[in-house]
C-alpha cells in the first residue's frame, strides 16, 4: 500500500493504451462494498479469497495492466498465477514515505493501530521474502511518476 500502485498502473496503461484494472476495485465491485467494510465484517480470510477470484477473473486478459493489492503475493499461487500470464513487478517505497502517502486514511484496514508506522514496517519486512519473488522491483520513493512509468516501459517486453 501507498507505494504507488494504482497511480502508476493507470499511467503506464494511459502511456501503454493498455486497459488499466485494479483488483480492489474489482473486489468492491463485484462485493457492492469497500474493503475495508469487507475487512471488519467478513475479516482478512474472507478478502483473500476475493482477492485470489478477482486475479483469476482479470489475469487472462491480455492487454492488461493489473494493480493488485500488496498482501496478494502471500498466497504462492496468485504469484503463480501472475507470472504465467504477465510481468510480475513489485513497487516499493520506504516506510516513511508509505505512511506520508497513505497519510490518516481511514480505508486501510491494516493500518487501523496506535503506531501505523510500525505496522508499515512489520508488514513489510514480513512479505519481504514474498515481494523479492517479483520480476522486477522498483522503489518509488522520491521518483516521479513520469519516471516511473519510463522505467517500466524500458524493462517490459
Amino acid at each position: 500500500m501507498g507505494t504507488g500502485k494504482t497511480v502508476v498502473g493507470k499511467a503506464l496503461s494511459k502511456k501503454t493504451g493498455a486497459a488499466f484494472v485494479d483488483v480492489d476495485n474489482d473486489i468492491e465491485f463485484v462485493e457492492k462494498a469497500r474493503i475495508a467494510d469487507i475487512f471488519k465484517s467478513k475479516g482478512e480470510q474472507y478478502f483473500r479469497r476475493l482477492e485470489k477470484e478477482a486475479l483469476e477473473r482479470v489475469s487472462g486478459k491480455d492487454g492488461v495492466v493489473v494493480s493488485c493489492g500488496g498482501g496478494i503475493v502471500i498466497d504462492p499461487e496468485n504469484v503463480s498465477i501472475m507470472k504465467k500470464t504477465g510481468v510480475c513487478i513489485c513497487l516499493t517505497a520506504s516506510p516513511e514515505a508509505i505512511l506520508k502517502r497513505v497519510g490518516s486514511t481511514k480505508h486501510r484496514p491494516l493500518l487501523q493501530c496506535d503506531d501505523p508506522l510500525s505496522r508499515i514496517k512489520e508488514l513489510l519486512a514480513a512479505r519481504q521474502s514474498y515481494y523479492n519473488r517479483a520480476d522486477m522491483i522498483i522503489d518509488t520513493t522520491g521518483l516521479p511518476i513520469p519516471e516511473i512509468v519510463d522505467a517500466l516501459r524500458a524493462l517490459l517486453p
